[in-house]
């Protein structure tokens, strides 16, 4: 499918590469082109300059050899080219570089974009055994040995066998894409491995409480640009209780947050970890999985792959949630369905338009699942989180603020899952929110309040720290009751009576003062449902 690949001039002597092979990899259709040999007679003839600029045959200690790439991929190649390169033995250190053309395109036409990771001897199957690491577009090069790699990229010993680069042509301009790829080998004896310490899934807490917490961040362990120093003290200043490390289809980061855990002068953080999970169809947030899991993420919603991953992240003890579900960028609008979802994030980043669009369709699984004979049993929650990836992105806002029963990676989960959670843009906004029965039953988010259908239900709002806003109530009727705007203070209550066959669940809207026109204003928090009425009446 693409054009002829051919090494530069100065390593071209018996190097060039052969054949290319399509083939399927049981989700998508990939490409393998022809091997990058560093191994045999001719690879020691070679002569090849490091970038040390020593020349050094193969195996020679402190030696390295470069071999470099080039070729064009035509609109419509596959999600996934791979390079394949032998590694003979005795190598310390792999590195590798790449270059891309970006030509001018027509307006409204997407322009080049190429990813990049790798893969060790152990293969590319899907699953990931050989998996070593991925950048996406966010570098240029990187490099990998046993007690060092580049943020993106696993430590540890370079074994000899064939190893694959993985190139992904995210979008593909109508001139083709044109690369480089330049690999480099550096020869001698490893360096001490690596022990990766991960951080607890505990922390002191306050006992059963409602804790806060921003669960999709990006550091510089994929494309974001902060360490994990920089993002707990600013998870830290937005009163965060906790957090979940999310980057683009590596786990890599892992092992460098345990020192940003426990005890603290600025209070003590739970540090959960996972992957966002950066498919062609829509990404997905894994959230506290055990420390070194990977999640692969090399399949189309056509190729009916998810459901397999989807329980790859719970048998790691993680949750699945879809992340920005009507996202605009290419490839980040969720397209996988919701059966296999414990939580949605309906809310990401600064509140725009996609994220009304998440609320609305969230609110329709809502009344899906009242319908007759279902009684809300198999609703699915809803989460913010930041998405922050740098400067001056903010973290914490929003944050999801869970309910549980401690501070830890288990209770917080389980929170989530029940739904006792709601959703404020910033530490300054709490609520609580609850409704009651005629005989003092009680129910608060994610509760269902079992009274008969016609008995009266008092539902209660108390908001702090949201200066004229509008409190909204809504039903699977739709919005039911509006609120005046709270005071200066941003303090408020607001009381509503209803039954449970006047409205099947509840949940509560605290809005921001409207732009223009009749579109609401912005969202400043919102509730989980609390159902009205007996389970599947």
């Amino acid at each position: 499918m693409c054009e002829d690949e051919r090494h530069s001039d100065r390593h071209s002597s018996g190097h060039g590469v052969g054949r290319r092979a399509l083939f399927v990899t049981g989700a998508a259709a990939a490409l393998t082109l022809g091997s990058v040999d560093f191994s045999g007679p001719a690879a020691a003839a070679s002569g090849a300059t490091g970038a040390s600029g020593a020349s050094g045959a193969s195996g020679t200690s402190g030696a390295s050899e470069t071999r470099t790439v080039r070729g064009t991929l035509p609109p419509g190649a596959p999600d996934f080219v791979y390079l394949p390169v032998e590694v003979p033995t005795g190598v310390r250190e792999i590195k590798v570089a790449y270059t891309y053309e970006r030509p001018v395109v027509p307006a409204g036409t997407p322009g080049n974009a190429l990813d990049i990771g790798i893969f060790d001897q152990r293969g590319t199957a899907l699953g990931g055994e050989g998996f070593r690491g991925w950048s996406g577009g966010a570098r240029t090069e990187f490099f990998l040995r046993v007690d060092d790699a580049t943020p993106g990229y696993l430590p540890g010993p370079v074994r000899a066998g064939t190893w694959h680069i993985a190139l992904g042509p995210y979008t593909v301009a109508p001139q083709g894409l044109a690369y480089e790829v330049t690999v480099t080998l550096t020869y001698g004896e490893p360096g001490e491995p690596v022990r990766p310490v991960y951080p607890p899934s505990r922390a002191t807490g306050r006992g059963r409480a409602w804790y806060r917490g921003d669960c999709h961040l990006h550091s510089w362990y994929s494309d974001g640009r902060r360490t994990p120093a920089e993002i707990a003290a600013l998870a830290r200043a937005a009163g965060l209780d906790f957090i979940n490390t999310s980057e683009h289809n590596t786990h890599s980061g892992h092992a460098h947050w345990a020192d940003q855990a426990g005890p603290h002068p600025d209070g003590e953080l739970l540090i959960l970890l996972g992957e966002e999970v950066t498919t062609r169809n829509g990404h997905v947030v894994a959230l506290g999985t055990d420390p070194g899991t990977f999640v692969d993420w090399r399949y189309r919603a056509r190729d009916n792959r998810f459901g397999r991953y989807a329980r790859r992240i719970r048998q790691a003890g993680g949750l699945v949630v879809p992340a920005h579900p009507h996202a605009t960028c290419i490839g980040c609008n969720w397209k996988f369905g919701f059966g296999e979802a414990d939580a949605i994030e309906v809310w990401n980043g600064a509140y725009g338009p996609d994220d009304e669009v998440a609320l609305a369709d969230w609110d329709g699984m809502l009344v899906a699942s009242v319908r007759e004979g279902r009684g809300g049993q198999d609703w699915i929650p809803a989460m913010g989180s930041s998405d922050a990836h740098r400067d001056p992105d903010p973290v914490g806002t929003p944050q999801t603020v869970v309910l549980a029963d401690e501070l830890s990676r288990e209770a917080i989960q389980e929170g989530i899952r029940a739904g006792r959670s709601y959703v404020a843009e910033s530490k300054a906004v709490s609520l609580s929110f609850s409704a009651t029965g005629p005989k003092g039953q009680h129910a608060g988010i994610g509760g269902r309040l079992a009274v008969d259908r016609d008995d009266p239900v008092t539902v209660r709002l108390e908001v702090a720290g949201a200066p004229r806003c509008t409190v909204r109530l809504v039903t699977d009727q739709g919005v039911l009751h509006t609120s005046p705007a709270l005071p200066e203070s941003g303090s408020g209550t607001v009381e509503w009576r209803t039954t449970a066959q006047y409205a099947s669940y509840v949940r509560a809207e605290v809005r921001h003062e409207a732009a223009a026109g009749p579109l609401p204003g912005a969202l400043a928090a919102f509730t989980n449902p609390v159902f009205l009425g007996r389970p599947g009446r």
